[in-house]
This record gives structure tokens, sequence and C-alpha cells, in this order.
């Protein structure tokens, strides 16, 4: 029985999930998730979206992409088989990289968009991998709060979602879960 499509319209947002296969890890060090990013940087160049929030744990990588007028399909498609080239190559791996095709949430509702961006930035707090999520290099979160800068990621809706002091009202969101 063939799959059904996924919802898609200009300006669909997502929470994107893609697990390596059999729960198996997707990056084994710093190279590999750096790799993982240049292509996310390369399909976001030539695809033209959102990238709100990121986070590359060691099995899988959360998402959460706006698209302009491409599909999330085509995107996730290049990103994911560039990846699993690379790291097929690099380890003399063969077959597949990832469990089924990535799992795609439609966020529709502003409150989904903030819940989405919390789960992806609190995940490596989830998997007691660090304390705070500050402290994990592999998110968007320390770009959000204005450590590192990274043009890959898109802070304005999010942070528009908060007054005063934007940043620190997000770090309250996120933290307080």
């Amino acid at each position: 029985m063939p799959r059904k499509p996924r919802i898609w319209y200009p300006g669909a947002s997502y929470h994107i999930m893609c697990r390596g296969n059999q729960k198996h890890d997707i990056f084994k060090d710093n190279e590999d998730r750096n790799v993982y990013l240049k292509f996310l940087r390369a399909a976001k160049k030539d695809y033209n979206f959102f990238l709100h929030t990121y986070c590359l744990m060691t099995n899988h990588v959360h998402l959460h992409i706006e698209t302009k007028d491409i599909n999330i399909s085509a995107i996730m498609k290049r990103v994911n088989m560039l990846y699993a080239q690379f790291f097929n190559n690099k380890y003399s791996y063969v077959g597949h990289l990832f469990q089924d095709r990535f799992k795609a949430e439609l966020i529709e509702k502003d409150e989904y968009h903030l819940e989405v961006s919390r789960y992806i930035h609190m995940n490596p707090v989830r998997a007691n991998i660090t304390e705070l999520p500050i402290d994990y290099s592999w998110s968007s979160y320390r770009t959000y709060m204005g450590i590192r800068q990274d043009p890959l990621v898109d802070t304005e809706k999010t942070l528009g979602y908060f007054s005063g002091s934007k940043v620190e009202g997000y770090r309250e969101f996120v933290e307080e879960s």
C-alpha cells in the first residue's frame, strides 16, 4: 500500500525528526555533526526556508523548519541523502542510515510553535546529557541566547512572541519546563 503524501503548502511549518536505523548512532564525532549542519546550510541557501530550531543528538535529529515555496520532502530528501552518503562512505557502511522516512508534525498554532521550540532545546537535558540547554553545543539554543551567531538559525519569529527582554523571556520559557 502506498504511503500517504505529507500535507504541504507554502509557509507550512514542521517539527522534523530523523532517527538512526534501529536507533543506531548517526553522529559518531563532531565532524559528522558539522557535515550535517553544512548540508543543512546548503539546502537552506538553495531552497530558502526558515530553520527556527535544531538539536543534533547522537542517534537522532530534531529540526523546526518553516517552508516557503519548496516542499519539505524535497528539503529533507536532499539533506538526509547527502548526509547518509557521507556517513556510509566515511565509516564503510552499506544500507540505510535513517530509520524509515523522516517524521514531520505539522505546526499550525503559535502555542505549538513555542512548545516545539522548547521541546527541541530541552532534548539534551531530558536525555541527561547536560544540566542546562545552554551547555549543549549541538543545538540552536546558544544562538537564541546570543552566545553564538549562526545565520542558519532564524530566531526572529520565536523571540517575537516575547515582550521586554525577548532573550530572557525565551530563556525563562524554555528552562522553566
